[in-house]
């Protein structure tokens, strides 16, 4: 059995690019634990209890900066940006203004271009010892996004086993942003088998469908007699291996859901009937993104087990992929004087 701990703070502590990284811990009263790093402003590890009371990691990562850095998948636990999913052709107008961007996925943006906001150390401020904001100022036309946009995230651990994560920025110039978190998650403990057993519920009654360069079609479609529907609670085993262009096109699912529901209800769950631990994301973003990493890349993970396909899954709540191109999409633009102001919540518990 994997005897679960947080990384050693001292494995964190190096200097890229001229600034420090460290590894910051948080614990709560029910003896949950995580940790984080300002290198990505990123989850580390999530030590929840599962249903004997023992605690489990229930986040993929490494047990050192380096891990990270030289990590196959770059985006384990990260903040996302400035534009989280895919930007078509690399390429978008705001008005009159032509924007090209770093292109990291064929030819399109992915997750902000090669040395996005995951690759970024970030400065951060601890407050009262359950709460960690991290600050990235990101120069006018970096990765080609137009203005200089000053960016916080805070991760607050509270009583009640929530993960709350508070998304601000700011910009001097019109740009377009969509931030997100990355954690990929396996309730089973990370390094331990697949997800394909967890059971996922997501109320969404349509999502987004995509073409094979896994870019947004344009449409919004029902959910109702496709494997999307997941409405009812059902395993990821259940449809992931469909003849469907769609599952396909992803080689699984890495599509996103339209969030109907408010903060004060779960857009997305997830359970394993193993640990009995149970995930809730409570979001104001308008769409929540399933990816079952279907392209994890083997790197060996926290507890020395190789991170394969479908080793963990993500919930990325989010914009819609290639906004800045899809009129009709909920808007992303960010203009001077207005702030960017989005949260995400991951709730753990036991179910009875």
């Amino acid at each position: 059995m994997t005897i679960y701990k947080l990384p050693d703070t001292k494995a964190f502590e190096s200097c890229l690019n001229n600034k420090n990284t460290h590894l910051l811990t948080l614990a709560n009263r029910t003896g949950m634990q995580i940790a984080l790093s300002d290198y990505g402003a990123r989850l580390v590890s999530v030590l929840v209890p599962d249903k004997h009371g023992t605690l489990v990691d229930v986040v993929l990562g490494f047990n050192n900066i380096d891990g990270y850095i030289h990590a196959k998948e770059q985006y384990h636990g990260a903040t996302i940006g400035r534009y989280a999913n895919r930007i078509a052709g690399g390429h978008f107008q705001i008005g009159n203004t032509s924007c090209s961007l770093a292109q990291n996925n064929g030819e399109n943006s992915l997750h902000g271009g090669p040395e996005g906001f995951h690759r970024k150390v970030w400065d951060r401020q601890v407050s009262l010892k359950k709460q960690v904001d991290f600050y990235y100022v990101s120069p006018d036309g970096e990765e080609g996004f137009p203005g200089t946009l000053n960016t916080c995230v805070s991760y607050e651990l509270t009583n009640e086993n929530e993960i709350k994560i508070y998304f601000r920025a700011t910009t001097d110039k019109t740009t377009v942003i969509n931030l997100t978190n990355h954690a990929y998650f396996n309730l089973n403990g990370e390094g331990n088998g697949d997800i394909l057993n967890h059971y996922i519920q997501i109320p969404s009654s349509n999502f987004i469908p995509i073409n094979s360069k896994q870019i947004p079609t344009g449409q919004i479609s029902p959910v109702e007699d496709t494997s999307f529907d997941f409405r009812v609670a059902k395993k990821i085993a259940q449809e992931i291996n469909s003849s469907a262009d769609q599952i396909q096109y992803a080689m699984g699912y890495d599509h996103g859901f339209v969030n109907e529901s408010p903060i004060s209800t779960p857009a997305a769950t997830a359970y394993s009937e193993g640990s009995g631990i149970l995930l809730e994301v409570f979001t104001d973003q308008p769409s929540v993104h399933l990816y079952t990493g279907n392209f994890l890349a083997n790197d060996q993970g926290k507890s020395g087990h190789r991170y394969l396909k479908h080793g963990g899954f993500c919930f990325e709540a989010q914009h819609y992929p290639d906004s800045p191109n899809q009129g009709h999409f909920p808007a992303v633009i960010l203009s001077p004087g207005e702030e960017f102001q989005h949260t995400i919540i991951y709730k753990f518990s036991v179910k009875k």
